[in-house]
């Protein structure tokens, strides 16, 4: 269970803060909420403490699992399947909507890969940003280090 303090990742939108606990009557329902910060855009997000599992609210990956993260982004000899730009679209949104952070890894390098091909369309380079952001954010927090270091050691990786 979350406590007050701690740092989660919520799917999608990253990493944040457990600011508090608060109970909140809705429709003459009570509920006890966290109150979670998304540490990059600073949006605060009311998550029902029942809810958690549902919505994917999980803890920062732990420092041993940080090289299979690596790992997934050294990876090139993959084929990535010739469909449509929005059929790809929907199913990397569907990695990262996971949170799972090694799904948004293969995203990350699933792009990266496809960008040396070709050029990516506007909702591909956005969802190539946001992984990126998604994942240095969390690295940087597991490895105790600062984004700029893992984002450059993301970036060495595709040689960038």
């Amino acid at each position: 269970m979350f406590k007050i303090g701690d740092i989660a990742v919520y799917p999608s939108h990253g990493v944040g803060v457990i600011q508090s606990i608060e109970n909140k009557k809705i429709f003459d329902n009570e509920q006890t909420f966290f109150i979670f910060r998304i540490l990059d855009s600073d949006m605060t997000i009311m998550i029902p403490i029942n809810n958690i599992a549902m919505v994917g609210l999980r803890r920062v990956i732990h420092l041993e699992e940080v090289p299979k993260v690596y790992d997934i982004l050294k990876k090139k000899d993959i084929e990535i399947e010739n469909q449509t730009w929005n059929r790809r679209y929907r199913e990397y949104m569907q990695k990262i909507k996971s949170g799972s952070v090694f799904e948004v890894a293969e995203v990350l390098r699933d792009l990266f890969i496809l960008k040396l091909e070709k050029d990516l369309s506007f909702g591909e380079r956005k969802m190539l940003d946001s992984a990126r952001n998604l994942l240095v954010k969390e690295l940087s927090i597991a490895q105790n280090s600062s984004e700029e270091i893992i984002e450059g050691n993301i970036m060495s990786i595709f040689n960038c």
